[in-house]
């Protein structure tokens, strides 16, 4: 096991008047090295990442009690780098959720408007960043979960290419799409962060020629020269807001006079790529993350068998899960005993499609550019609202993002507008490996456009 090298305590749950917002789970104070890239640094984790000692709910009723007894991966590099992390931000139950609805600690608010959601399911992580609370965070992403609170919240996320942050000490949910990555309030941060989270690990798996690299050097580059492709498809979904939409054009627009060049491209296979993940998703988590007690098998890495004993109780409290949650499994368990898998396994199939269109694209041009989501943060459920909107609410904005945690192309969301004073989303998708393409351009848009000037409604 790896070793726990850095002395803390449990710390404490926050009293209601310091967390208005219910962001945070676990407040602590955890001192990393004397030096490093991240000194000076607070740093917030999301609560699907084992940090010793710390409780860990994950947003679960039915975790509640357990403290794992090993740091992630990405924790370590954390503190190794001289960063001080200082606590767990809540994230929805099991992360099943799109909204900040479904935590059993309750819900997540948006910074910009209580009652309003900071969008899953690394609700918590994106609020305390926009807040102001802490500079940067880590988040999870497995449909879209660091990149959706992003946007709602209007801050930058990042989903990196898949195995390129090492997933290990991180409670899974499906091996093919699990992704954990930097939140953070300026592009300069993701990238720093980025830097100290990337690599090998020795334990977890990695895309071939997944390591670090200086991706600070490319701030600086300018967007000239960028060719910039904005997907069509991408817009006038059925839950499209027309002003999110056109912001997003706008915004496209801007780069133009940064220097790049930008072009509107049509990739038919993205509008079905959602209908893609669902069964990855559906089947792949109950049978990983439920049935195979979160780890599951088949894979070689560090099985973290504290949570796994643990989590497996969840059997005796079923009735506890999420809406959401159960809606997924009884799917899943569907799916998986009616059609014996041919659907995850034709999802899996089609998913080298649908790499392969993006990639036809990315030949010609250095990014994908879209709306990262059809809308803006939405009202939150009433506790007793309709299971219909409850489902609603946590899965009714993922017609851009879940693609691209099959397909593992790196993808962020930035800031780019307001509608109505909440935060419009705006995503770059690059190749493989190319996460210094993104933080190009979206340090030249942060440079060189005042993302609030750009509004509708």
């Amino acid at each position: 096991m790896p070793p726990v090298s850095y002395p803390r305590l449990p710390g404490r749950r926050p009293l209601p008047e310091e967390n208005r917002h219910g962001a945070w789970y676990v407040k602590t104070e955890i001192p990393g090295a004397a030096s490093g890239k991240l000194k000076g640094k607070k740093v917030a984790l999301k609560d699907n990442i084992c940090l010793a000692g710390v409780a860990m709910m994950n947003g679960a009723s039915t975790m509640e009690g357990y403290a794992p007894d090993i740091d992630a991966t990405v924790a370590t590099r954390i503190l190794d780098a001289g960063g001080t992390i200082t606590g767990k931000t809540v994230c929805e139950y099991f992360c099943f959720s799109g909204g900040s609805h479904t935590s059993a600690s309750g819900p997540v608010h948006n910074p910009h408007r209580i009652g309003y959601s900071a969008g899953g399911s690394s609700s918590g992580s994106a609020a305390v960043v926009a807040l102001g609370e802490v500079p940067m965070a880590l988040g999870g992403d497995q449909g879209g979960s660091i990149r959706i609170p992003a946007a709602f919240c209007g801050i930058y996320g990042l989903k990196s290419t898949h195995g390129l942050v090492p997933y290990t000490g991180i409670m899974p949910i499906e091996l093919t799409l699990d992704h954990t990555g930097p939140m953070t309030a300026t592009v300069e941060d993701n990238a720093l962060l980025l830097e100290v989270l990337a690599g090998p690990d020795g334990l977890a798996r990695q895309y071939g020629g997944a390591v670090a690299r200086p991706y600070r050097e490319a701030l600086g580059m300018g967007a000239g020269g960028l060719r910039i492709a904005v997907v069509e498809e991408g817009f006038g979904h059925a839950q499209s807001l027309p002003q999110v939409d056109a912001i997003v054009r706008d915004a496209a627009e801007r780069f133009k006079g940064l220097g790049a060049s930008v072009a509107t491209v049509s990739i038919p296979i993205h509008r079905h790529g959602s209908a893609i993940w669902l069964p990855v998703a559906a089947e792949g988590a109950t049978m990983q993350m439920m049935l195979g007690n979160g780890f599951g098998f088949n894979w070689q890495g560090l099985y973290v068998t504290s949570m796994l004993d643990f989590h497996s109780a969840w059997r005796t409290r079923a009735d506890e899960l999420s809406d959401s949650l159960k809606n997924t499994m009884l799917l899943g368990h569907y799916m998986v005993t009616r059609y014996r898998g041919h659907y995850y396994a034709k999802a899996q199939n089609l998913v080298r499609r649908l790499r392969r269109a993006y990639d036809e694209v990315l030949a010609r041009y250095d990014l994908l550019l879209m709306p990262t989501l059809p809308m803006v943060a939405t009202p939150l459920p009433e506790a007793n609202a309709p299971i219909a909107q409850i489902l609603q609410r946590a899965f009714e904005m993922l017609a851009n993002t879940a693609q691209f945690d099959c397909t593992h192309h790196p993808a962020m969301s930035l800031r780019c507008g307001m509608v109505d004073g909440l935060p419009v989303g705006m995503m770059l998708v690059a190749k493989a490996l190319d996460e210094e393409m993104i933080y190009r351009a979206a340090a030249a848009f942060e440079s060189g456009v005042d993302w609030k000037s750009l509004k509708a409604g």
